[in-house]
C-alpha cells in the first residue's frame, strides 16, 4: 500500500496538513507567550529568544518545514513525466526527515515521561497547541518513518548528522542559561527545562545524568529511524511507471 501512487499522494497531504497544524500551534503559543510579556512589561527580546530556545519549538518548526518540503517535492518532481526515474526521495530530504523524525519522537518521549506532570501557570500555555507540539506532531513523525513513501535507505553515518543539532543545542543552553535573566522571576539564570537547570538538579552533575540519558535516547531513536529507513528503502520499490528500485540506489552517507 505504501508504494502506490495513491498512498504517495495521500501521505503528502497528511504531511502538508501536519505542517500547517504544527505551524498554527507554534504561532498560537508564541502569541500568548510574547503577548503576555508585552502586557506585563517584561523584556520582549529575551522572551522571544527564550521561546525559540526550547527544543520542542525548534524541533516542531524544523519538522513543519521539512514535511512541507517533502510534500512539495513529491507533487512537483516526484510525479509526472520522468517520475519513473525518481524512485526515492532526494538525499537532502531523506536526511532532513531522519533528523526531524528523531527530534520529534524524542520530544514526545521526554515530554510524556519527564514533563507532563509539571503544572504550568494558567494562561501561559495554549492547551491544544501543547498537545499538538508534544503528542500529535511526534506521533505523525513516527508514522512517517513507518509509512512515508519513497523512503531512501541512508547509511549508518547519518546517525552522526542527526546528533549534531542536539549536541549544539545542549551546549548553547548550558552556556546561555547562567547569562540570561529570567524575565518572569528576575532570577539570574534561565533554562528551558528543569532537568537542564543546575539550580534545580543540585549542580551540573545532576544535569549531566539527564544529558547523558537524553543523548542515549537520541542516539537509539536515530539508530531505529535510520534502520527502519534502510530496511524499507532496500526493498524493491514499485514506481508510478512500475519500475523497480535496486538496493544500490541507497544514499552512501556512511556504511
Amino acid at each position: 500500500m505504501t508504494r502506490t501512487p495513491w498512498w504517495e499522494q495521500t501521505w503528502s497531504i497528511v504531511r502538508l496538513l501536519t505542517a500547517g497544524l504544527i505551524a498554527a500551534a507554534v504561532i498560537a503559543q508564541a502569541q500568548v507567550t510574547i503577548g503576555g510579556a508585552i502586557d506585563d512589561g517584561r523584556d520582549v527580546g529575551t522572551t522571544i529568544v527564550n521561546f525559540f530556545s526550547f527544543f520542542t519549538i525548534l524541533s516542531n518548526v524544523s519538522s513543519a518545514i521539512v514535511l512541507a518540503w517533502a510534500a512539495v517535492w513529491l507533487w512537483t518532481r516526484g510525479t509526472g513525466p520522468g517520475a519513473d526515474r525518481i524512485r526515492v526521495e532526494p538525499t537532502a530530504i531523506a536526511v532532513a526527515l531522519a533528523c526531524v523524525s528523531t527530534y520529534m519522537i524524542v520530544t514526545g518521549i521526554v515530554y510524556n515521561t519527564l514533563l507532563r506532570h509539571i503544572e504550568l501557570p494558567q494562561g501561559t500555555t495554549v492547551p491544544w497547541s501543547n498537545e499538538i507540539l508534544h503528542v500529535v506532531g511526534p506521533a505523525v513523525l513516527l508514522l512517517d518513518v513507518l509509512l512515508g513513501p519513497r523512503r531512501r535507505a541512508l547509511g549508518w553515518g547519518t546517525i552522526g548528522a542527526v546528533v549534531v543539532f542536539p549536541i549544539v543545542w545542549v551546549g548553547y543552553t548550558l552556556v546561555r542559561g547562567p547569562l540570561t535573566v529570567n524575565p518572569v522571576t528576575n532570577a539570574g539564570w534561565w533554562y528551558p527545562y528543569p532537568f537542564l537547570d543546575p539550580n534545580v538538579q543540585d549542580g551540573y552533575a545532576g544535569v549531566a545524568v539527564y544529558v547523558v540519558g537524553i543523548a542515549a535516547a537520541i542516539a537509539i531513536v536515530a539508530w531505529a529511524v535510520v534502520g527502519v529507513g534502510r530496511r524499507r528503502g532496500a526493498q524493491p520499490t514499485g514506481s508510478i511507471a512500475g519500475s523497480v528500485q535496486e538496493p544500490s540506489a541507497s544514499a552512501p552517507l556512511g556504511r
